[in-house]
């Protein structure tokens, strides 16, 4: 449940009440008292099942209006609680508990290359380069937990759900720059850390089964609903449950040392953890009826989606049958 805020010459107000919020369910609204040469405001109380739709209409009705703001605000709680409404939903967004909107303002931080982000990569590197030499478990969790290349993952399955180029070309972008550096700093440590003994921590990187396939598959989808439910406390499992960040230490850490029977363990295990991860979040994306709000928009994004999804099945055909051959080598 949460607070649209529509703030608007006072004029342009006056059909909102009857029209957004009784038609479109809104549990309440009120208006704001205005001065001379000011604008209004109007606050809906809306829940989640409702807010897509009036968001999507408040757009339609004054997307190409002058000096309007929509703002969407949390609310902590309602007292008293609000009687449940029996007006059925208007728009796409049914089963999410956020808004596209909502989610485009959370997953677009985390596609920004920018100094924070290669500090994170470097830290996260450090740690887990650390934790792998030491054969340490918890210190390569803590690696895990960082985890600075999850969201561009995220974001690449959310832009191509929507057809956002540009979101998809920031997110690649980014994703690419952030495994380069790690891996380039990877690399380094290697071949400036004494000898390095091929530990179960290391080992435990290189090798690849169905069930690794599996795990990040599952990982992706849960990425996605803990973000569209809104329930961001379980993305923490999924940070531990599909790192990508340890692989790629290890890839870069075991080039340096020569070993490249191990090196290509490592990077089929990274492959196959972001191959999956997009694949199942865009079918997340889809499932939860995240689309684009105009006509055009979402003939964009049912082209993109085709062609994504069609390149990532065609990845994903291609690292199983890589884990296969890898798998009867051994």
């Amino acid at each position: 449940m949460k607070i649209i805020e529509v703030v608007a010459d006072p004029g342009q107000l006056d059909v909102l009440a009857s029209f957004v919020a009784e038609q479109y369910g809104a549990l309440d609204y009120w208006y704001s008292e205005i001065a001379d040469d000011q604008r209004q405001s109007i606050r809906m109380l809306v829940d989640d099942a409702n807010r897509q739709s009036i968001l999507d209409t408040l757009q339609n009705l004054l997307g190409d209006t002058e000096n309007v703001r929509i703002l969407v605000m949390p609310v902590e709680a309602v007292l008293p609680r609000p009687v449940e409404q029996e007006t059925p939903t208007n728009g796409n967004n049914k089963s999410t508990g956020s808004t596209r909107e909502e989610l485009y303002s959370q997953i677009e931080k985390n596609t920004r290359l920018d100094g924070n982000f290669l500090i994170l990569v470097f830290l996260s590197t450090v740690v887990a380069a650390i934790g792998l030499l030491e054969n340490n478990v918890a210190v390569v969790i803590g690696a895990m937990v960082i985890a600075p290349l999850l969201g561009p993952n995220i974001a690449l399955a959310f832009a191509a759900t929507l057809g956002d180029r540009d979101l998809l070309l920031k997110a690649f972008k980014t994703n690419m720059v952030g495994v380069a550096f790690a891996l380039l700093l990877s690399v380094a440590i290697g071949w400036f850390w004494p000898p390095i003994t091929l530990n179960p921590e290391i080992l435990a990187r290189t090798s690849v089964g169905f069930d690794d396939v599996v795990l990040a598959l599952a990982s992706g989808a849960a990425a996605v609903l803990s973000l569209t439910s809104g329930v961001a406390s379980a993305l923490v499992g999924v940070m531990v449950a599909v790192a990508l960040l340890p692989p790629t230490a290890t890839l870069g850490m075991v080039l340096a040392s020569g070993q490249h029977q191990l090196a290509s363990g490592a990077a089929l295990l990274l492959a196959v953890n972001i191959v999956c991860v997009n694949a199942s979040a865009n079918l997340v994306f889809m499932f939860k009826g995240v689309r684009p709000r105009t006509w055009l928009e979402k003939r964009r994004a049912r082209q993109s989606v085709v062609w994504i999804g069609l390149f990532w099945a065609i990845a994903l055909a291609v690292l199983l049958f890589a884990v296969n051959l890898r798998l009867v080598d051994t």
